[in-house]
């Protein structure tokens, strides 16, 4: 059995999603297909790409991971297919290719070519499918386009470290369920600039000087339940994805806040890390 993920911009309000796993099913005869998101906000590269990078390891390699997210074709957002970790990657060269790989090289990257013989303005569902079932029957990458040396980077989103290397400035590129704010900063980025140091995170009106492992780490266990006060307790940790987030335990966006609303961040707001 083929497994294909989907990762788009379309919503769960129109037929897109819909015709796109109608087309997949066309194409490939013994599938599975995935939603990892069809949730993410319209033309953002960064969130599709953070979502997608958190996820895509977990499947059994030889997945198949479709990214509808700014996909019209142009000369300037070509269409790709890449072999990466043993996963294959279908979508545009926008950007989220590079910040899926971050510094890592991919096995193979192709420019998919068989846009002369489609006329489309739904690529997804007109190329991508059809690369998908290429893919599925085991067919070579290079069968449906040429073999490129580059893809296109956003470098603009990374966190960068000052002269001094005792500040990274980095910032918001996602806000989740729970409204926990998470950043374009890494543990291993994190840990390969500290070496060790103390340092202060600074996020608008809130800073932490410590980074946790876990969300109930926050929690001094040893004092009973009904004396401690849990909800509400602000702060930062390293996610499963292995980016620094700021959180609030046992949040709750709807009743008494989230991180993002009691700490005033949106995306692409500011956060800085200072060492001393």
């Amino acid at each position: 059995m083929t497994i294909i993920t989907l990762t788009t911009d379309f919503g769960h309000k129109d037929y897109a999603v819909g015709m796109t796993k109608g087309a997949l099913y066309q194409e490939v005869d013994d599938v599975k297909i995935v939603d990892i998101s069809h949730q993410i906000s319209p033309y953002n590269h960064t969130q599709a790409a953070y979502i997608l990078k958190t996820a895509y390891a977990i499947f059994p390699k030889g997945s198949i991971h479709i990214i509808g997210v700014e996909s019209e074709y142009t000369p300037e957002n070509i269409h790709l297919a890449m072999l990466f970790e043993g996963h294959y990657f279908i979508g545009a060269d926008n950007g989220i290719f590079s910040l899926i790989t971050e510094s890592l090289k991919p096995e193979k990257v192709v420019a998919i070519s068989i846009h002369q013989n489609i006329i489309s303005n739904f690529p997804v569902v007109d190329v991508f499918a059809k690369v998908a079932g290429h893919l599925a029957r085991k067919g070579n990458l290079d069968i449906i386009g040429s073999q490129v040396s580059s893809i296109k980077e956003l470098t603009d989103v990374r966190p960068v470290v000052n002269p001094e290397d005792n500040q990274i400035l980095g910032s918001v590129i996602y806000i989740d369920n729970y409204g926990n704010v998470i950043t374009n900063i890494t543990e291993k980025y994190f840990n390969e600039i500290a070496k060790m140091r103390k340092f202060t995170v600074f996020a608008r009106s809130v800073k932490f000087e410590t980074i946790h492992k876990s969300y109930s780490q926050v929690i001094d266990f040893n004092i009973p339940v009904e004396k401690r006060k849990d909800d509400g307790k602000k702060l930062a940790l390293f996610n499963a994805a292995g980016h620094l987030e700021f959180a609030i335990y046992r949040s709750n966006p709807e009743t008494f806040g989230s991180a993002s609303s009691l700490f005033g961040l949106d995306y692409r707001d500011a956060v800085t890390i200072k060492f001393h």
